[in-house]
Formats: structure tokens, C-alpha cells, sequence
């Protein structure tokens, strides 16, 4: 999957833990991958699972590897769920994220509102973040970018029914702009595949080009440098060359 994505010209994909029991995997993957940029937390899916001291090996993994937090955030589709537990997770993630001055990779679900007020209550990302396969409207992108994080565009955006994630693509600002293709979901329309893979996010650069009125090299090359710059902050991107 790494190799494919490489041929086609990706320069960087980021890999995000999910738990606690893949944080040394996710660490070992990108290692062995130059393209690989790690990113270790708890989604809200498997906060249950966590142990008592998951913050404190999480604080001490981030800090001796320099990866960037991720993936976290609030989920509000799901069931069962305790909307209470979702928040505190997240608040300390961003507690540590804040202390150890990294970027946050953000998973966000009918939950906009409660997100923007939990950013809000903790002075916004000082130390930047992404809410990743953007969802909401085109007005909450404003709020958000305010908040200091990048929003970025996944599979979803090149299906032609999807007007509301098609009009929040155009509100971006050019300079808060970031693609994904939140592989292995959200397979890009037009693609015969069983899988997504990150190969495919050249789908999801044309459709945002095609939305916006640029050319496919133009939104490549500054959606690249948005990428970098949002994760300049991570130890493990200064030690890669691209």
C-alpha cells in the first residue's frame, strides 16, 4: 500500500493510532516507511478499552517518539456511547498534545458545536490540528480555522450528492487547506477498489481542484506545504526529507 501510494506521487501519509494496542505498531510502520508520519491517541470508538494509566504512556511515547496526537475527538453517532467519558478523553489529549507543543489530528461527528466549545474553553491549538474528513457545514469552517486548526477533505467530497461538504471545500482558506483519504474508508467515487488506500488521494485533489476553480498543480502544491506546516511542530517530520 506504501509503495503504490509513493508511485503515484505521494510524498507523506500520516498513520494514526487508534489505541493503546497499536501505538507500537503505528511507531515500528513508520520506521520501517519514510512516507509514514505517526500520529498516537485514543479514538473515541475505544476509549472504553483504555487503561488506567493510558495518559501517562501515551505523554512518555509521544515525548521520547515525536509523533503528533491523533486520532481523538467526539463521535456522537454511536452506540452505545457515554458523551461524558468522549469529552474528558479528549480534553486530556489536548492537555498533553498543548504540553508537549504538538499538532492533533481530530475525528468530529454530529458533535460541532460541543467540539468548537471545548477548543474554545482550552484557548484554541496553539500548537496547530486538523479536523480530518471534513463533515460540516461551510459556515462552521470559519470557527474553526479561528480555533487554529486545518480542515481536511477525504473521499466524501467526489461524491456528486454531497453538496454540503462541496460547499465547505470552497469556503476553506487557501492557507488552512489539507487532503486525506481517510483510507481504508470513503473509497473516492469512480474507483473499482475493495479498499481505499492513499494512492487514491489524487481522486479527491482533483475533485477539490474542480470545486475551488484551481489547477490540480496548484492545489497539490499548497494543500503539501499546508501539510508540513500544520505538522512542523511534530519531532518526526524534521527528521524526514521529503
Amino acid at each position: 500500500v506504501v509503495q503504490r501510494a509513493v508511485a503515484a506521487g505521494v510524498g507523506r501519509i500520516m498513520i494514526c493510532g487508534l489505541h493503546e494496542g497499536d501505538w507500537d505498531q503505528v511507531l515500528a510502520m513508520a520506521e520501517t516507511h519514510e512516507a509514514l508520519v505517526p500520529a498516537l491517541g485514543i479514538h473515541p470508538w475505544f476509549i472504553e478499552n483504555r487503561s488506567p494509566r493510558w495518559a501517562d504512556i501515551l505523554a512518555q511515547k509521544l515525548e521520547t517518539s515525536g509523533a503528533a496526537v491523533g486520532e481523538i475527538g467526539l463521535d456522537r453517532m454511536i452506540r452505545p456511547r457515554n458523551d461524558d467519558d468522549q469529552e474528558q478523553v479528549l480534553i486530556r489529549h489536548l492537555e498533553i498534545a498543548r504540553g508537549l507543543k504538538l499538532p492533533v489530528n481530530l475525528h468530529c461527528r454530529s458533535a460541532w458545536g460541543r467540539m468548537i466549545e471545548i477548543l474554545k474553553s482550552m484557548g484554541g491549538l496553539p500548537y496547530g490540528g486538523v479536523v480530518h474528513s471534513w463533515s460540516g457545514s461551510a459556515e462552521m469552517v470559519r470557527e474553526f480555522e479561528k480555533l487554529g486548526c486545518f480542515i481536511s477533505f477525504s473521499g466524501s467530497v467526489t461524491r456528486p450528492d454531497n453538496k454540503k461538504v462541496q460547499k465547505a471545500v470552497q469556503a476553506v482558506s487557501r492557507d488552512r487547506l489539507v487532503l486525506e483519504t481517510d483510507s481504508p474508508d470513503i473509497l473516492p467515487t469512480g474507483i473499482e477498489a475493495n479498499l481505499n488506500e492513499p494512492a487514491f488521494v489524487r481522486s479527491v485533489l482533483e475533485s477539490v481542484g474542480f470545486l475551488r476553480g484551481e489547477t490540480v498543480e496548484d492545489v497539490a502544491g499548497y494543500t503539501f506545504e499546508n501539510a508540513q506546516r500544520l505538522f512542523s511542530t511534530c519531532r518526526w517530520n524534521e527528521r524526514k526529507t521529503p
